[in-house]
Order: structure tokens, then C-alpha cells, then sequence
């Protein structure tokens, strides 16, 4: 088990978001979570993140066999962890490549690993741009400095790619981007998949799921998943929307 998350609980402000949370994800899967706004979504991945706005009054979380809320926030990006988030911020002055050095060989010293020379970052690089198909532009400019919304999404791919972690959370990557935009996100996510990690992405609307076909779709409503189910449990929301949610519950 990769992650797990039981009996999860968070308020904010007084107000209960996430209302008995549970979920399991093992290396190799690809997790969709989808549900309205307001009903827990970027609350759980700012959770995974380690955002201390919240009051977590109940619930464990692991990540491979240890609890993640005891871990700092560096800790978990350390073990594996990378957090996609909706609006992905700018850093002016600070370089892409300097930025991107730096994080990787944080995470390699970590690991008891050398850290790469000048030459090895580059033509990792240079392997990754690659594989992702970006264009060099966006890696010689300051971190998101002027990126458009899907600059910026593919920006934070490439990041996911250089960082190689073994669980992504993506908070709705999918948002504000036009259909090539999609397409090239989605491509480079699945580029990236392995047996050895895992993804979990968060959104609103099946047409990503088009591009990432997730193992598994879980339904969170109202503070907690209550329903899971192959890629076309996806299609069947899509069809019937949230009410039929709403009206599954109550029987």
C-alpha cells in the first residue's frame, strides 16, 4: 500500500470539509476523484501537502507504512510526494533551471545519493523536455513568470518529471486549459506512469479522463467518497450529474 487514508476529519475556520475520508491507493494505479465544489477535493490534496490551515479532529493518513501527518512538509516532497495545484504560483527571479537543480538534488542528498553536476542536470533536462515534447522557452524563463494557464500546467509536468515522485496528486490540472493544452498534459502524466508509482488526479469533469484512464473513480461528496467504481463510473456521472449522486445516498 502506497497510501491510505482512514476515517479522515478536517474543519477549517469551524466549518467540518471532510467528513470520515477514506481511501487506498497501491504502485501502478491511476485514481480519479471527482465531485462538486465545496465538497473536499483541494482540501484533501492541501492535507497530502501539509498545509496547516486545518484542523484534522480525526483519521490517520500513511505513506509507505509511515503517518504522514507527523511528517514536515519537506519531509514528504523528500519521500515522493508532489502536489499538482490549480493555480500553480509564479516565483519572479528565480530560474527554472536553478530552481529545478536545486530540488533535485535536495531529494537526492536525501536519498544518501551525489548530487549531479552541472552536465548531468542539463542533459537530464534536456531527456525529460523530450519526453514531454516541451518547448526549451519554458525552462529558461523565471519559475511561471508570464506563463499563460497552460503554460503553467505544462511547467508543473515537467517538474513532476524531473522530480520522479512515486505518488502525484493533481489538483484539477485540467482546469482553464484549451483541448491541446489537454492533450499535451495528459500526455506527458502518462508518459510518466510506472508500476512503481502511482497518481491520484482530482476533477470536475470526465473529459480528462478521456486522456488518463484511471484505474478506479471515486465519488467525494459531501466530505467523503461514497462511491467507487471502474473508468465509466466517470461517463455515468457525466450523464446523470450530482443529483443522481444526492439521490443514490438516500436510498
Amino acid at each position: 500500500m502506497l497510501l491510505e487514508i482512514k476515517d479522515l476529519h478536517a474543519s477549517i475556520n469551524g466549518k467540518e470539509i471532510l467528513k470520515g475520508l477514506n481511501l487506498k491507493v497501491n504502485r501502478g494505479e491511476v485514481h480519479a476523484i471527482m465531485g462538486p465544489n465545496g465538497t473536499g477535493k483541494s482540501t484533501l490534496a492541501s492535507i497530502i501537502a501539509g498545509r496547516d490551515i486545518y484542523d484534522i479532529s480525526k483519521g490517520e493518513i500513511y505513506y509507505k507504512d509511515k503517518e504522514l501527518l507527523d511528517m514536515a512538509i519537506e519531509d514528504r516532497a523528500r519521500e515522493g510526494i508532489f502536489i499538482g495545484f490549480q493555480y500553480p504560483v509564479e516565483i519572479p527571479g528565480v530560474s527554472m533551471t536553478n530552481f529545478m537543480r536545486t530540488a533535485v538534488n535536495e531529494i537526492r542528498q536525501y536519498r544518501g545519493e551525489e548530487p549531479l553536476s552541472a552536465a548531468e542536470f542539463l542533459a537530464m533536462m534536456e531527456d525529460r523536455k523530450k519526453l514531454l515534447e516541451l518547448h526549451s522557452k519554458l525552462t529558461n524563463r523565471s519559475v511561471n513568470e508570464g506563463f499563460s494557464g497552460g503554460e503553467k500546467k505544462r511547467n508543473e509536468i515537467f517538474q513532476m518529471a524531473m522530480l520522479n515522485p512515486e505518488l502525484a496528486i493533481l489538483d484539477e490540472t485540467d482546469s482553464g486549459l484549451d483541448i491541446d493544452a489537454l492533450r499535451v498534459v495528459a500526455n506527458g502524466v502518462n508518459k510518466l506512469r510506472r508500476p512503481d508509482n502511482a497518481t491520484v488526479v482530482i476533477t470536475h469533469y470526465q473529459r480528462l479522463l478521456d486522456y488518463i484512464v484511471p484505474d478506479f473513480v471515486h465519488i467525494l461528496y459531501e466530505g467523503k467518497i461514497v462511491k467507487t467504481g471502474p473508468k465509466e463510473l466517470a461517463l455515468e456521472l457525466e450523464e446523470k450529474g450530482y443529483d443522481w449522486v444526492k439521490n443514490e445516498i438516500a436510498k
